[in-house]
């Protein structure tokens, strides 16, 4: 249990740096409290559980082809699918119209993936699975 809201605290604080400090310009929070990301990190992580591995698949020769650098545009299109569903909730965030938009979301995902990695390496003892 402690596993699953750890992960969804990374989650949270990776959705923050991207969306909450402003350092990416075409992204608008709807919602800047903490509870706010809290519930992003939650939307986050089913969306990677589900999709992230659809997309794995459906994409796997545009992955191959360009050596993995196609995930990050899985990234990019992950996070932009968090911010869509945090909407339905007004807690979400919007992205620019146009080419920076889809460069914001880009980036957005870069940024949620890259604090994702460093926090999972930071916790990674704490996320084992324990057996008794």
């Amino acid at each position: 249990m402690e596993r699953i809201v750890l992960r969804i605290a990374i989650n949270a604080v990776a959705v923050y740096a991207a969306v909450g400090t402003g350092w990416i310009p075409g992204i608008e929070a709807q919602n800047t409290a903490w509870w706010a990301f809290a519930i992003l990190g939650l939307i986050f992580a089913p969306v990677n559980l589900l999709v992230r591995p659809l997309l794995r698949l459906l994409t796997c020769p545009l992955i191959l082809l360009t050596l993995g650098l196609f995930t990050l545009v899985i990234n990019g299109v992950l996070f932009w699918l968090t911010g869509l569903i945090g909407q339905v909730f007004d807690i979400g965030y919007s992205f620019a119209a146009g080419g920076q938009g889809v460069l914001a979301a880009f980036l957005g995902g870069l940024v949620v993936g890259v604090v994702n990695t460093v926090l999972t390496l930071a916790f990674r003892d704490e996320l084992k699975t324990s057996r008794p």
